[in-house]
């Protein structure tokens, strides 16, 4: 299962960087994670390296704006491109279990995100020609958090893609699904103006507790706090979609 999942991560992988959607992807995040930077930190002005490298590591809306449009572009061609060209009937007539196809796929997606993110290496310039250096532990976490997020999305496009028969279309359900799941934390926390009488408040914060990706992610790790119980939250909720995706994937080989 491991060589498996290894040659079919080296295979996306590269087969990601032959196309020129990812270049394009790769110079649009630069570009805004250029403008973010710049407008927070304004050399000679008393700007701060590390508020503005938070600001590109999930500091600020865009990150989730860039991660929403991304990562359904980057899965969406994975699985039902492959199935309309053909390619993914040889793959799976290959002595690789569907699972460490679908393993394969995420870990170079998410790979290729984490890259995306990376991309600017804008406060280790500054650092270097002579600012205040930031606390490199606080955004490495914060950075650990954007790749476990990429990761989840990165899940929910796999599946969509295994579910649809056009690219187009798998974006799309891809972008829908993971809004859905993103404010899903969100909308709930407006169910505290409800009567207790109607919703029993502990029911509420339970909901919530197992839903808030946003949440999670900005008091851990864009705080720089490296919690155990948010790492299971964002690899549970990726491992359930992988179950999914290889489901999925089952029902095209029988079909």
């Amino acid at each position: 299962m491991i060589v498996g999942t290894w040659i079919v991560f080296r295979r996306e992988l590269v087969g990601l960087f032959l196309q020129p959607l990812a270049w394009i992807l790769l110079l649009l995040a630069s570009l805004f994670q250029g403008l973010m930077f710049t407008s927070v930190y304004l050399p000679g002005q008393g700007g701060d390296v590390h508020r503005a490298a938070l600001a590109l590591l999930g500091g600020t809306e865009m990150f989730w704006i860039l991660a929403l449009v991304m990562t359904p572009l980057v899965t969406m061609r994975m699985i039902s491109e492959e199935a309309r060209s053909g390619v993914l009937e040889f793959l799976l007539t290959a002595p690789v279990p569907d699972v460490s196809v679908v393993l394969g796929k995420l870990l170079a997606a998410t790979s290729f995100m984490g890259i995306l993110w990376g991309s600017g290496f804008l406060p280790l310039i500054v650092s270097t020609i002579g600012g205040v250096p930031p606390d490199w532990s606080h955004l490495l976490v914060a950075y650990f958090g954007m790749v476990l997020v990429s990761a989840l999305f990165c899940a929910v496009g796999l599946t969509m893609s295994a579910l649809c028969a056009t690219p187009i279309l798998a974006a799309f359900l891809a972008f829908l699904a993971n809004l859905a799941l993103m404010l899903s934390g969100i909308a709930l926390r407006l169910t505290d103006a409800v009567p207790e009488e109607v919703v029993p408040r502990a029911a509420i914060e339970w909901i919530v507790d197992k839903f808030d990706v946003v949440g999670r992610f900005q008091v851990s790790f864009v705080a720089g706090v490296l919690d155990s119980a948010h790492v299971a939250f964002f690899l549970a909720w990726t491992m359930a979609f992988v179950f999914l995706a290889v489901r999925m994937l089952e029902m095209r080989r029988w079909r």
